[in-house]
């Protein structure tokens, strides 16, 4: 006897999110419906209900869709001629839209009922709703959503759902998102004093003075590491000419990802969303020889780049941040060296943080500029530096996904909760040299165009700090703590004391906080250890003379006696060598 075919967890996820809506049409009889997919963990609906809904609703919901799995319905591909169909789709505007869509592609319009529900799909579910385990799914928080994410176009609610194949994967992610939770740098941020935002800035965070210690101190990071590796800093105008862009490629491009200052007919200028045109210039502004090269010059310029408001999201989705960019010109016979160094900087700048992190190389997209032998020469060699830098086969290719000037090497991240984020990308650029008639005297005394090496490792300043934020729970390292030492005074009598520890601290180059306030010491304790610094010291009759202190080392119930001086030099050690450890 054959054993029955196993359904594919997207199967079962898609087959879901038709019972959802069905549970959905059996409580709401007016409900509007509008897509449900399958997502990486569950599955999602969105649609019009005729009522704002809550949280309270998602149980009723699960109850009818754990119903409606052990009537053992089948999934069942009708004609769109079956007057159930035609009831169905004149009740539903979204529908029908889609429907219209297809039509005018001349593209085939499918549909499935299962029990009393029936949907616009093209198919892949599983044979009965008997094949799917009601203990390992759940419906976990709504939201909302434009319709085709247009805010122009209604707004919808979508519920969301995580499903899975058995009930132990299912308490795995719910234990993870939990975790995920209380890691969330959207409510971290604040509670550290880190970064507000402000509805009049959308997508613009407000650094606040903690934050701005935390960015400073990457930046400090990112200076030592590159000027030490012949990197040149410099920084350009935020706001340029319509006719800067026009030769860079990015307004037939990048247009409408950009913000656009019209100052009249012939005064039109986009504010910046890409360093590279301006390197170009700073390149282009002095006569240059192959003994020039590599010529790599940096810089950490705000950008600001036109997101849909939906797809923002805390510092991950931004309209403006910083990028730790640079733009290193070379010639043709320096490109495996370089992107050998470059992945020597993404080694050790992911290794301080303990990031795991693996390569995609991303080819020729759809709508490019230059000619296809120049782009396939330029793929022919990442594909042959990632091979000897990491192994064939053993990273991604993403095909069209290269920038729009050239192929790229882009780093992916693991965060602590196992999730995957973009984080560097190393693009080969031959084109945007050309466009801006960019030349270097070769040693024959000849005249040629310099290649371009695009590269960020951080990425995005903010984006690596919210999932720094993640990654650490808030708990930096010391090197990284905006602050490093919690002072805090027993009584007010101590206060002196805590006065005299706080500038020795400080003079020692360490970043401190004293709390000589008049509250409680059990209630500055709890309210220190919110801010998650890595040393408290309590300052009160034995800590007079200073030459001994009791440290609290965050996460560690037992205190230590150390020696003053000892102890800062041990500071001063951890800070040097950005050691993870207290």
């Amino acid at each position: 006897m054959s054993k029955p075919a196993t359904n594919s967890i997207d199967q079962i996820r898609h087959t879901l999110a038709h019972l959802l809506a069905h549970a959905v049409q059996d409580q709401f009889a007016h409900a509007k419906f509008a897509i449900g997919p399958s997502i990486a963990n569950g599955f999602y609906y969105d649609l019009d209900p005729g009522r704002p809904l809550t949280e309270a609703d998602l149980k009723p919901l699960e109850k009818r869709i754990k119903h409606l799995i052990k009537q053992r319905l089948t999934m069942e591909k009708i004609s769109g001629g079956d007057p159930a169909v035609k009831n169905f789709i004149d009740r539903q505007p979204f529908k029908q839209e889609m429907v219209a869509e297809l039509e005018a592609k001349n593209e085939q319009v499918t549909y499935y009922r299962v029990g009393q529900f029936i949907d616009l799909c093209r198919g892949g579910h599983v044979a009965t709703t008997g094949d799917i385990n009601p203990d390992a799914f759940k419906l976990s928080h709504i939201a909302g959503a434009y319709w085709r994410g247009d805010s122009t176009k209604p707004m919808l609610q979508r519920i969301y759902g995580l499903a899975f194949s058995t009930k132990a994967e299912l308490d795995a992610e719910i234990a993870r998102q939990a975790e995920a939770e209380k890691r969330d740098h959207k409510i971290l941020g604040p509670q550290l004093g880190l970064f507000m935002f402000h509805h009049t800035a959308p997508g613009m965070p407000y650094w606040l003075p903690r934050g701005v210690q935390l960015y400073n101190e990457l930046i400090r990071f990112w200076r030592e590491e590159h000027e030490s590796r012949g990197y040149q800093e410099i920084s350009s105008p935020l706001i340029n000419k319509k006719e800067l862009w026009e030769t860079s490629g990015h307004w037939e491009h990048y247009q409408e990802n950009m913000f656009i200052a019209n100052m009249g007919e012939h005064d039109v200028y986009g504010v910046k969303a890409m360093n590279c045109p301006n390197a170009m210039i700073v390149f282009g502004a002095s006569g240059r020889s192959y003994r020039d090269l590599p010529l790599r010059l940096s810089d950490t310029d705000t950008l600001h780049r036109y997101e849909a408001s939906g797809t923002l999201n805390g510092l991950l989705r931004l309209r403006s941040f910083r990028q730790d960019d640079s733009h290193n010109f070379i010639t043709e016979d320096q490109i495996e060296n370089e992107y050998g160094r470059i992945m020597d900087i993404a080694k050790r700048f992911y290794g301080i943080f303990n990031l795991p992190y693996r390569y995609r190389l991303g080819t020729r997209p759809e709508k490019f500029v230059g000619d296809v032998a120049t782009w396939d020469k330029a793929e022919k060699s990442l594909c042959s530096i990632l091979n000897k830098n990491v192994g064939a086969g053993k990273y991604e290719v993403l095909e069209g996904d290269g920038a729009f000037y050239g192929p790229k090497i882009d780093i992916l991240m693991k965060d602590a909760l196992g999730r995957e984020w973009q984080m560097g990308t190393i693009q080969l650029d031959f084109q945007q040299p050309r466009q801006f008639k960019l030349e270097y005297t070769a040693p024959d005394g000849s005249k040629k165009t310099p290649v371009v090496v695009h590269r960020v490792i951080y990425g995005s300043l903010e984006r690596f700090i919210g999932l720094l934020i993640e990654h650490f729970a808030g708990a930096f390292p010391l090197w990284l703590s905006p602050v490093q030492i919690e002072i805090l005074t027993v009584a007010k009598k101590h206060n002196p004391t805590g006065q005299k520890l706080w500038k020795l601290l400080t003079a020692a180059g360490r970043r401190v906080h004293l709390d000589d306030s008049d509250e409680t010491v059990g209630y500055k304790i709890r309210r220190a250890e919110k801010q998650k610094a890595p040393y408290m010291i309590v300052v009160g009759d034995k800590e007079k003379s200073l030459k001994k202190l009791v440290i609290r080392v965050r996460g560690k119930k037992e205190v230590k006696t150390v020696t003053t001086t000892a102890w800062i030099t041990s500071l001063q050690k951890k800070v040097v060598t950005r050691s993870l450890t207290l």
